[in-house]
């Protein structure tokens, strides 16, 4: 079992910053790939990023790519998105998930956290 703690979402104005911490409960962190999505009012959960075990590999979905950047330390059972240019497309409850591969899609995730709300003002 591994339990998911989003952190660190909150009210940014557009253009601006927000770094997102994932907590892992465990002892078997570095045994699994962990993603990001995000699901807005009204829409599907959608992809954000993806990492593997070791950190050496990282995707991230077309629309993010040059501002987001999912890294992880596993000594600190932690997963982070920094999020830089924030424009109010990327509203949304932020997630983290982790599974055995790194994907863009939902159902290869095992486990999920509770959300983070990530809200971005014009």
């Amino acid at each position: 079992q591994v339990q998911l703690v989003e952190s660190g979402g909150g009210l940014v104005q557009a253009g601006g910053f927000l770094r997102l911490s994932c907590a892992a409960s465990g002892r078997t962190f570095d045994r699994y790939a962990m993603g990001w999505f995000r699901q807005a009012p009204g829409k599907e959960r959608e992809f954000v990023a993806a990492i593997n075990w070791s950190g050496g590999r990282t995707y991230n979905t077309d629309s993010v790519k040059g501002r987001f950047t999912i890294s992880r330390d596993n000594a600190k059972n932690t997963v982070y998105l920094e999020m830089n240019s924030l424009n109010p497309e990327d509203t949304a409850v932020y997630y983290c998930a982790a599974g055995l591969l790194a994907s863009a899609r939902p159902g290869t995730y095992s486990y999920w956290g509770q959300g983070t709300q990530v809200t971005v003002s014009s």
